[in-house]
């Protein structure tokens, strides 16, 4: 019997859950001090890009393209970062981070730099209706 996809207990804390793409499952993480958005492929088991089946590698990075653009665009940022780390979280999940050269810890990194600073629920509210209805639109099935 094949093993269930379950979110990583550590991003279900962090993050709010956003939507279901055709393979990931899109959280906002809980951190207004960016745009900061998470793909998990619904793969269970999987901690690294190369262990998924050839056809998930490519629509993750179909996901990861369609996110970054939209998301760029969106939010009119200097720069997208993404990135795979998995030293906290094991579980594959790509980070999506727009950045601006003003932002709080441009331009380092942001992992270690400010506390997170949690949205308030007006604010998580006011970002699904901006934006599902949006990347609703522009995800395929």
């Amino acid at each position: 019997m094949s093993e269930t996809f379950t979110l990583d207990p550590q991003l279900a804390n962090d993050s709010i859950e956003l939507m279901d793409f055709p393979l990931c499952k899109l959280l906002l993480a809980n951190d207004s001090n960016y745009p900061w958005f998470i793909l998990v492929p619904r793969v269970a088991g999987i901690t690294e890009m190369f262990q998924l089946e050839w056809e998930d590698q490519q629509q993750l990075l179909n996901e990861s393209s369609l996110l970054s653009e939209f998301l760029l665009q969106e939010f009119g940022g200097d720069k997208m970062n993404v990135a795979a780390l998995g030293n906290v979280v094991a579980q594959l999940h790509l980070h999506h981070v727009v950045r601006f050269s003003t932002d709080i810890s441009w331009p380092k990194p942001i992992w270690g730099q400010q506390d997170a600073a949690p949205y308030s629920s007006e604010d998580i509210d006011a970002l699904k209706e901006r934006l599902l209805p949006k990347l609703a639109s522009v995800m395929p099935d």
